[in-house]
């Protein structure tokens, strides 16, 4: 018995790393998508993002929203925009972190 509970403390904490590994990879991923709200109040913008990997893709998927980060202006960010943004995950809240304009 002491064997497979060293085995399933063993998987737990490969998988616990996995997901924090998974999570500093997406953070610092570079994404591409358009623009479908900018909420200047809310300091909010909703992205439909690109398929990665593909050329003319297809963006039918849903749009996900994303706080603004402090200091970020949404001042020249408008619906249809194409960006290309890196963004960030902290307990369950996704942040952009930087855009620019494509």
């Amino acid at each position: 018995m002491k064997a497979v509970a060293k085995i399933t403390k063993i998987v737990l904490a490969g998988a616990a790393v996995l997901t924090i590994i998974s999570s500093a990879a997406w953070a610092q991923q570079t994404l591409t998508g358009t623009v479908t709200k900018v909420d200047r109040i809310n300091h909010t913008v909703a992205i439909q993002q690109t398929q990665s990997g593909t050329v003319g893709a297809n963006t039918a998927g849903s749009a996900e929203e994303f706080k603004a980060q402090d200091g970020l202006s949404l001042d020249q960010l408008h619906a249809g925009d194409r960006i290309s943004f890196s963004a960030s995950e902290t307990n369950g809240i996704k942040t952009i972190t930087k855009f620019q304009a494509q």
